[in-house]
């Protein structure tokens, strides 16, 4: 039992997943699923009683409980008591004020990065203000390597999304240049197949790693079929550069996504078998989105962020090449509007990199939320100032075959301008070798005798 006393009053939360719950900042899904706060002064209590809460407590006391989840399984037996004895004597408040000191830096950050469980992140995160989940972000540089190098300080990395509403491959195509030509796709080229057939899914598979080899472009490709789909694939030898699954925080989700554990690890170990990176194998690209264990009906009252974060502990577990939280796309029921929106970014991509992920969001809204590309503007912004390694650059940022709204390669371009960031370094030397940006980064005319133009056309 957890409580505080707010003017005579005391409010009473009957175990750490209610108080989670109650304390976090408010948004629609956790409406929908009855776990708010039902107040803001009880919400502030909580946030209160949550500061005062050691962090040792998140090791004895399960959100989930251990017998019946492989997430919480998961995150209580690869727990690394020794990276947690520096903060062990913490409480969550305490932990707070730690990471916002001026001596904090990266290394010390990755340093405890496997003491520390997704619900302490979590924690954390719901006694922060905006400004401190960017602060404590920024500290944070999470690198992978497959066939570029991405996350580095001063770098900022796009997935070049070329979806198409049939997958029809010269509409694919011309998208995939269109968004080479604005410096888009060192992060990954990563197609949303229209159908999971695995002869479909060959198809672009072949489509890119062709366009990729001509032009010696160093990204990787990544079809995002299901993981079943691709682990087939892998096994006839196709040319699959990452593996992709959409994840959630508990098992019953994962089971509505009709993956597990066990899967994950051999679809993994597949990947891994190609050998197909250059400069690393991180071969792994995980999506997640707050609300996915609401809407699978899979949260066991606990509310949707820290679901979100429990995510988080299945990823790290591969050491991907790219986690993306597609934070807008599964709509308003679960964050309703702009300002949602923008917290619950912020708060992934600040629990992502500090549970050393390799965080991207997709900062996004669905046509019936509350929100605009102003919004998005606002956060694409926030994103770039706290460190993120990687959004979507879509043509005009409205995905034709999703049908919601996102990043296009120009907000890339103004991001990478205005904040002062490159890409992935071995892409940006492929962009001056082409003539698409010059030395200093900046975009070069282009006309039909370009080189990557005349060699597609």
């Amino acid at each position: 039992m957890y409580s505080f006393t707010v003017r005579n009053r005391v409010y009473r939360f009957k175990d750490l997943k209610t108080l989670l719950a109650k304390a976090s900042p408010y948004r629609t899904g956790d409406v929908l699923a009855g776990v708010c706060a039902e107040t803001y002064e009880e919400r502030v209590a909580a946030q209160i009683a949550l500061a005062d809460v050691p962090l040792k407590n998140f090791l004895n006391e399960a959100v989930i409980p251990y017998e019946k989840d492989e997430v919480t399984r998961l995150i209580i037996d690869s727990h690394d008591v020794a990276a947690f004895g520096l903060i062990s004597s913490f409480t969550v408040g305490e932990f707070r004020d730690w990471l916002l000191g001026d001596e904090i830096d990266s290394a010390l950050l990755e340093s405890i990065t496997p003491g520390i469980t997704p619900e302490m992140v979590a924690a954390v995160s719901k006694l922060m203000r905006n400004q401190d989940l960017i602060t404590v972000a920024k500290k944070c540089e999470v690198i992978t390597r497959f066939r570029n190098t991405i996350g580095l300080k001063g770098h900022f990395s796009t997935r070049l999304q070329p979806n198409h509403p049939t997958d029809d491959p010269k509409g694919i195509a011309a998208s995939i240049v269109d968004g080479l030509l604005y410096g888009s796709g060192d992060a990954c080229i990563g197609i949303n197949p229209a159908t999971d057939s695995p002869a479909a899914v060959l198809n672009l598979l072949n489509l890119i790693d062709t366009l990729r080899q001509q032009f010696d472009i160093p990204t990787q490709s990544c079809v995002l079929s299901h993981i079943t789909t691709t682990l087939d694939l892998v096994n006839q030898g196709a040319p699959v550069d990452l593996c992709f699954q959409s994840i959630g925080g508990t098992e019953q989700t994962n089971t509505s996504f009709g993956v597990s554990l066990s899967l994950l690890d051999e679809a993994y170990d597949a990947t891994l078998s190609l050998k197909r990176g250059i400069v690393g194998q991180n071969v792994m690209y995980f999506e997640t989105g707050q609300g996915s264990s609401l809407s699978a009906n899979a949260h066991h009252g606990a509310d949707q962020q820290t679901c979100e974060v429990r995510a988080y502990a299945i990823a790290r577990r591969y050491k991907p090449l790219l986690v993306n939280t597609v934070v807008g796309f599964i709509g308003p029921e679960y964050l309703y509007d702009g300002k949602q929106i923008i917290r619950a970014a912020l708060e992934d991509h600040f629990c992502g990199k500090l549970l050393g992920l390799p965080m991207g969001v997709d900062v996004c809204y669905t046509n019936h939320a509350e929100a605009d590309q102003d919004d998005m503007d606002n956060l694409l912004t926030l994103l770039g100032v706290a460190g993120c390694n990687f959004i979507m650059g879509i043509p005009g940022s409205d995905d034709i075959m999703l049908n919601y709204q996102s990043t296009s390669f120009h907000d890339a371009l103004y991001l990478r301008k205005t904040l002062g960031l490159k890409p992935a370094p071995e892409f940006e030397q492929w962009l001056i070798k082409q003539g698409i940006i010059n030395g200093e980064g900046d975009l070069q005319p282009v006309n039909s005798s370009h080189k990557l133009l005349s060699g597609i056309l």
